[in-house]
């Protein structure tokens, strides 16, 4: 299987290449600059450097691909992330790419009530409140986007090791997660999606 990983240099992206190259799939990562995963030689990585803003760009990384991963940050500001995902949709409806499987945020959409206090009013209600935005805009561009689609929306990340073991899919009246996840099991989640349909056209919560 060969599938594209845009944001490849971030926290999850860069999980995201290590672990789907261990589980034998080919691999393209679209960086802004490539030096940043030179020290990720492996003979089943490509990388390709572009601009997820220009849409030429990220057509012809997605072109002849089996699946997209996109896991776009930039930090607390807003803009990238949903502006980059509605070219990542338009290039998949011309290369005829069909499964997109999408990193954004617990708190989104209906997950809000899964969140306390902290994280309503504090770090998306003012801390992170433009980088939340671009989420709920990313997020409206997908659902209307007619593609198979998952969205996964995680806790807060962590440096923890990969465990595999996590809460997913929870209901939005969850209050016992502890609003937190560790990057690698974030990528864990997102590969796994791959084999399976439970979560298609669907948004997971992912957390402890």
């Amino acid at each position: 299987m060969k599938v594209v990983i845009f944001g490849a240099t971030g926290s999850i992206g860069n999980q995201l290449v290590i672990q789907a190259l261990s589980l034998g799939y080919e691999v393209t990562a679209f960086v802004r600059n490539p030096q940043k995963i030179n020290d990720l030689p492996h003979s089943s990585l490509t990388l390709i450097e572009g601009d997820v803003l220009h849409l030429n760009d990220v057509q012809e990384a997605v072109k002849g691909h089996d699946a997209v991963f996109c896991a776009l940050g930039a930090g607390r500001n807003g803009g990238v992330r949903a502006e980059g995902t509605r070219n990542i949709i338009k290039a998949m409806h011309a290369e005829g790419v069909n499964r997109l499987i999408c990193q954004t945020t617990l708190g989104a959409g209906d997950s809000w009530t899964n969140l306390n206090f902290f994280w309503k009013y504090i770090m998306f209600g003012w801390f992170l409140k433009e980088a939340f935005k671009d989420h709920e805009i990313q997020e409206g561009y997908i659902f209307g986007s007619r593609l198979g689609w998952t969205v996964i929306r995680p806790g807060a990340f962590t440096d923890g090791p990969l465990t595999g073991i996590y809460k997913h899919g929870f209901s939005v009246d969850e209050k016992n997660t502890k609003l937190k996840i560790s990057r690698a099991d974030v990528a864990d989640f997102m590969l796994k999606q791959l084999k399976t349909d439970e979560y298609l056209h669907k948004t997971p919560g992912l957390s402890y």
